[in-house]
């Protein structure tokens, strides 16, 4: 998951955009707080994976389910967590990196130095989940610059399988609910500008169309 990035630049949140100020900071906006944004990490000491951009086709194409538990998963696992780290990110699901299996990991924190608030979710699902809605601002690391209002269920409950293949259930509220429906979404082949507010639509209209006539139409709907 990803908020607008914009160099030499502070975000400062409101309810139904971001306004930019000439600073000499980044910042991420999340819940009307700000952190450091994401920006694409491109070539990562440690693993060869690169995040995909919209409109990769890989990013609309079916993803498995793991059945194999092994060290070659863990490996996975732990190239997608510095990816997202090198990136400044705080989510990152498995197509993004052009692996199409239902694995996601994340950190609310965003934070290399609090392992303990990692996340690494293999074949999850939903539960059940809130009928209470949240709007936010969102972004996504395979839409450079393309960012919009989305809404999002304020609690789920999940079920997923560990690295040893043990299943898990668990609750997630506020933030960490927020990530896991972004990326959960990345592995339905559900990609975030599919959920746009229906301004936001028409205002990241432009430069969509600019990103499917470079690159063809792949994932474009």
């Amino acid at each position: 998951s990803r908020i607008h990035r914009k160099l030499n630049t502070v975000v400062r949140y409101s309810p139904r955009r971001l306004v930019f100020d000439d600073m000499m900071t980044d910042l991420r906006v999340f819940a009307g707080k700000a952190f450091s944004v994401e920006s694409d990490p491109g070539k990562v000491k440690g693993t060869k994976l690169r995040v995909l951009k919209y409109p990769h086709p890989q990013l609309r194409q079916e993803n498995e389910v793991i059945t194999v538990f092994d060290s070659s998963l863990k490996q996975l696992v732990d190239e997608m967590f510095l990816i997202m780290y090198a990136a400044d990110g705080i989510g990152l699901a498995a197509p993004q990196v052009g692996v199409n299996k239902r694995l996601m990991v994340f950190n609310e924190k965003g934070e290399q130095d609090k392992p303990e608030l990692e996340m690494t979710l293999i074949n999850p699902s939903i539960l059940s989940s809130a009928s209470e809605k949240q709007l936010g601002e969102e972004g996504c690391l395979s839409f450079p610059l393309i960012y919009g209002q989305v809404q999002r269920a304020t609690w789920v409950e999940v079920e997923y399988q560990d690295l040893t293949g043990e299943k898990k259930v668990k609750r997630l509220e506020g933030r960490p609910a927020v990530i896991f429906q972004h990326e959960y979404d990345h592995l339905d082949k559900v990609l975030f500008i599919d959920r746009l507010e229906e301004n936001d639509k028409k205002i990241n209209q432009k430069r969509l169309d600019k990103y499917v006539k470079k690159y063809g139409p792949g994932a474009a709907p």
